[in-house]
């Protein structure tokens, strides 16, 4: 099965990229590669050999991650991708990654696939495959199954998709619609996907064995340079579902005085 393999990538995140490309080269065979840049400017230099290399500038409002994507698959299917693996930039792939995916599409090409994360602490800064069996600890608040062995997802737990490390056929990337082109910045997207999948009867599948490892870069939590995005994209997903995503950090927001909610809407205090 014919692999793809793509990364929306910035120069914020340059390291996190090429420890990315190391240990993809050591656990991919043929793959098409696709890196989306999302800075305002292309990346300079030498493109990394046999990588599809895309530009997708930021919008009046932000990063498009989700146009990124859309356009790096567009680029993977018309090269002959059979599969399309999604994995973040900050995400490293475990040795059975592919493998994994592959197995799943094959006994599932209609269902949306998602594997497992590891959030990485600041002193594990794995340089090798090898390095990543030891370290897996998924992530509690996903499920997280044997290998070779994947469960369909309840209709609740479409809530809990990422697009850290996911996988579709190229029809049934088709038919969901890729991401929504509107949201620019950071937050929403991936829950919007994953409600416009299950609204489109695309079952979504929770993969064993399909490991990824978050590397660990700088947080706050709430994500506080990120409010106005969370806003403005929560309020972009309200109106397409009548519904507010990131509800979490929203009551944080909210418990620290810093927004309010207005006629339903979530907006800064005092705006």
């Amino acid at each position: 099965m014919r692999t793809a393999v793509i990364t929306v990538a910035s120069r914020a995140r340059s390291e996190h990229l090429s420890r990315q490309r190391r240990v993809l080269a050591e656990v991919a065979d043929d793959i098409v590669r696709v890196e989306a840049w999302l800075d305002e400017s292309p990346p300079s230099g030498i493109p990394d050999a046999g990588t599809l290399t895309l530009h997708v500038p930021p919008g009046p409002l932000g990063l498009r991650v989700g146009e990124g994507r859309n356009r790096a698959a567009a680029a993977a299917v018309d090269a002959g991708a059979e599969l399309l693996v999604f994995l973040d930039v900050d995400c490293l792939p475990g040795e059975e990654l592919l493998t994994a995916y592959r197995s799943a599409a094959h006994a599932h090409p209609e269902a949306i696939l998602a594997g497992a994360v590891t959030y990485l602490a600041s002193v594990q800064r794995p340089e090798t495959a090898a390095d990543l069996p030891f370290l897996i600890r998924p992530h509690r608040a996903r499920p997280a199954l044997p290998a070779r062995e994947t469960r369909a997802a309840t209709a609740a737990e479409y809530d809990l998709f990422w697009s850290l490390s996911f996988a579709v056929t190229p029809a049934t990337w088709e038919r969901i619609g890729g991401f929504h082109a509107g949201y620019e910045g950071y937050g929403a997207e991936d829950t919007d996907l994953a409600w416009t999948a299950r609204a489109a009867g695309v079952e979504m599948r929770w993969v064993g064995g399909a490991d990824a490892f978050h590397q660990w870069h700088p947080v706050s939590s709430p994500p506080w340079q990120h409010l106005d995005d969370i806003l403005r994209n929560g309020a972009t997903f309200h109106a397409r579902w009548g519904s507010w995503p990131m509800g979490g950090w929203l009551d944080a927001f909210a418990a620290a005085g810093a927004i309010e909610q207005r006629d339903g809407v979530w907006v800064r205090t005092g705006a």
